[in-house]
This record gives C-alpha cells, sequence and structure tokens, in this order.
C-alpha cells in the first residue's frame, strides 16, 4: 500500500513539473498537497500558528460580538459554497488592527481579517469578495503547496509519513513570524481571484465586489500606507483587475447580491469606537 502510494506521489509530481499547462500542474500540485499532508496536520498547523499570532505576535483578536456577528455572517454563506470543494472547519477571526488593510488564511481553515480592511471596504460584496479569495487560498491547498517549495520535498514527505513531527512547530512559527506559505505567486492568486469569484457568484453575491476592492485599494496606493499590506502578498493590482473582469465575462457570473453598506457603516463605527 504505502509502495503504491509512494508511486501515485511521485507521478504526480512529475506531472507538476513536466512541460503540462499551468492548471494541469496546479491541479496535480493540488492532488500531491492532499495526499502530502492531512487534514489533521493542516489542523494543527493552524491552531499553533493562532496561538503564535496571540502569544508571540501578541495580535489582538475582537471581542465585540456585533463585529465578529457581521464577519461571520457576511462570510457564511461564501465558506458554505467552498465546502462544495473541499469539506473544512472554518474558523473566522478579526484582527484589531485599523491601519493595516488585509486579509489571511492558514491550514486548517483559519481565516484572518484586520479591521482596517474593514473600514476600506464599501458594501458587503466586497468583503464577502475577500473573504472568498483566502478561501480559495484554503480549498486548492496553496499552503500545502508553498510548504513543499520553502522547506523542500524530502522534508515534507517525513512530515507524511509521521518521522518530523517537530515541523509541525516550525511550520507554524514560520507562518506567524515571516508569512511562510502566505505569500503565494502569481498564478496562485490568480487561482485564489477566480476562486473566489465563483464562490461568491454561487452565494448570490456580486463577483465584482472584489474586482471594486481591488480597484479602489490601487488607486490609493501611495496615499494610504496600511493598503501596502495587501498589496506585499497581492501583487500585480492592476493585472488582477483586468483578468478578474475578463474572467466574470466570460464566465457569466452574474450575481448582484452584496451592494448594501449599512450594517458595514454601523460596523465602521463600531471599529473606531473600540479602545485602543
Amino acid at each position: 500500500m504505502r509502495r503504491m502510494w509512494m508511486t501515485t506521489l511521485g507521478v504526480l509530481l512529475v506531472l507538476g513539473g513536466a512541460g503540462c499547462s499551468a492548471r494541469q500542474r496546479a491541479s496535480a500540485e493540488k492532488t500531491a498537497a492532499g495526499l502530502l499532508i492531512s487534514e489533521e496536520q493542516e489542523s494543527k498547523i493552524g491552531l499553533q500558528v493562532k496561538q503564535e499570532l496571540e502569544t508571540k505576535q501578541k495580535v489582538r483578536f475582537v471581542q465585540d460580538p456585533e463585529i465578529v456577528a457581521y464577519v461571520n455572517r457576511v462570510a457564511e454563506p461564501v465558506l458554505r459554497v467552498a465546502n462544495k470543494d473541499r469539506r473544512v472547519a472554518w474558523k473566522v477571526h478579526v484582527i484589531d488592527d485599523a491601519k493595516t488593510v488585509n486579509a489571511m488564511a492558514t491550514p486548517g481553515g483559519y481565516v484572518y481579517v484586520y479591521t482596517g480592511l474593514l473600514l476600506a471596504a464599501e458594501n458587503d460584496a466586497e468583503v464577502a469578495g475577500v473573504m472568498g479569495h483566502e478561501a480559495g487560498h484554503v480549498t486548492q491547498r496553496h499552503s500545502a503547496r508553498a510548504m513543499v517549495n520553502a522547506y523542500g520535498l524530502e522534508a515534507v514527505l517525513q512530515l507524511a509519513l509521521g518521522k518530523n513531527p517537530n515541523l509541525l512547530a516550525k511550520l507554524a512559527s514560520g507562518v506567524a513570524a515571516q508569512g511562510v506559505m502566505l505569500a503565494h505567486g502569481r498564478s496562485e492568486e490568480t487561482e485564489a481571484d477566480e476562486t473566489g469569484a465563483r464562490y461568491t457568484n454561487a452565494a448570490g453575491i456580486t463577483p465584482r465586489g472584489l474586482v471594486g476592492f481591488f480597484a479602489k485599494l490601487q488607486r490609493q496606493q501611495g496615499n494610504t500606507p496600511g493598503v501596502m499590506a495587501w498589496f506585499s502578498t497581492h501583487p500585480n493590482p492592476g493585472d488582477r483587475v483586468r483578468h478578474l473582469n475578463q474572467y466574470i465575462s466570460e464566465n457569466r457570473l452574474t450575481a448582484g447580491g452584496g451592494n448594501d453598506g449599512a450594517q458595514l457603516n454601523a460596523v465602521k463605527q463600531r471599529i473606531r469606537a473600540l479602545p485602543k
């Protein structure tokens, strides 16, 4: 059984690097990542990352029930659609940092949204678009794929075979401190954009919310320092806006919900009232 498993993995890795299209290679890498890193291991990494953020990075999580409830309410239909691609026990957290416009997702379905991003967004569709994008990173196993690039195939194989348990703690520390596995490449960002557009559209929310959010941040770049946090891990905003618009049109993603901003405006008032 192990020999068959290793042979299958070897074929997938060869497919991932031997003259196939970017989409075929991504599919092979995703499948290989699913074999290499178990759901249980991803959950352990995600939990340890959260603990690292709390204890070593001193990240403050928002406890205001109305702010947290709003984010979960917007995220829920999008994550429900995402679960059709890959069943994940999602955990959504809001980070209290009004100066940083950012969001991130870590292994195990942990999704983090900064209050600065909520303040920058104009409506539910923009927040939902970001949530769909981050969910795409998780369902497409981008972190597991990046793990191989960051630590090498041999180390990850050792982890998969239960021979290097200390790597879990090392991975968690690296994610929290340096963003290892979170600084995705252009192809992964494009895949997450497309996946997020599909998820929001299937949830009845306009996929152009993410497009509008990208375009707005691009206009603010250089004038709003916190915006750089998003662009530091999400490059080429202009190209991505053009590609997303084309993708949405070609795939006839026409949902129109999520344009209301009343609840978000109330949340913004609560964010501004949080203790400094």
